[in-house]
């Protein structure tokens, strides 16, 4: 009788999902650890990564618009993050018309045409799919707490102040948008091929841009937080950049191993996101 030989995957998955959380915590950490080192190998101009990251969170919603147009269906969906997407990227788009004006407005613009076409399609043509009961977290319970930090923090360089404290502002909402659509996730433990990709696609978004920002810094040994001016705004920006990316990463773990796994659809455990 033959006795059958795990694949290597296989086996990793099953030896990982049996670690305890402190254990797969220290395994993340490692991997983006290496992941960093193996970028600032490999990308010698680390503003590309920047682009890379609108790039992939626009494939992200290139994703959505397929799923709404093939499917006719928004289910799994959060409008209240579509809506906080959109008010970032209007937010971005501003600051990014007075202050620099360069290849990431107009990605920033197509992003932001894309998100407003979702809303449009989940608010008015496929409203009946929507899952209202489950998107339960009032936007203003985010957009007002980002609103009132970045009176408090934004930059302190010599751009008018309203567009500093919009600058701020894109930051903070940036970071936790994604949250109305987690717990949406949370809620039916069940998540969709379509959503999946686009959540994953989030999470890789953020983890470039955080990894831009990282290299940035290590690259300059520190002086580029001196041209984003002084103190606390500094810290607050790489603090977002890390935040957005953690929150995500227990998602993308999931996902990562229901797609090694050959499923099609993820099934969430208990506590996650």
């Amino acid at each position: 009788m033959k006795m059958k030989t795990k694949r290597p995957l296989q086996v990793v998955r099953t030896w990982v999902r049996r670690q305890p959380p402190k254990v797969k915590v220290l395994l993340a950490f490692m991997i983006a650890i290496a992941a960093l080192v193996f970028i600032r190998m490999v990308v010698y101009d680390h503003d590309n990564l920047f682009i890379a990251a609108e790039a992939v969170h626009a494939l992200g919603i290139s994703v959505l618009i397929y799923k709404l147009a093939q499917e006719k269906t928004c289910a799994g969906l959060s409008l209240k993050s579509q809506e906080l997407t959109a008010i970032f990227l209007g937010s971005r788009l501003y600051c990014s018309f007075v202050m620099e004006y360069d290849v990431h407005t107009l990605l920033d613009l197509a992003t932001l045409a894309a998100t407003i076409w979702v809303i449009y399609m989940m608010r008015f043509n496929l409203n009946s799919s929507y899952m209202r009961e489950k998107d339960n977290v009032p936007n203003y319970y985010i957009v007002i707490p980002c609103a009132l930090l970045s009176l408090v923090v934004h930059p302190t360089t010599q751009h008018h102040i309203v567009n500093r404290i919009l600058w701020a502002f894109c930051v903070y909402l940036e970071a936790v948008s994604v949250l109305p659509q987690l717990r949406v996730m949370q809620s039916t433990k069940i998540v969709e091929p379509f959503t999946a990709h686009y959540v994953f696609a989030l999470g890789v978004a953020r983890f470039l841009s955080c990894a831009h920002w990282i290299l940035q810094v290590l690259d300059t040994r520190g002086r580029l937080l001196t041209a984003l001016g002084y103190g606390l705004w500094p810290s607050m920006v790489l603090l977002s950049e890390i935040v957005q990316t953690f929150i995500l990463a227990d998602f993308c773990y999931y996902y990562v191993q229901s797609v090694m796994g050959g499923q099609l659809v993820l099934r969430l455990p208990s506590g996650v996101v």
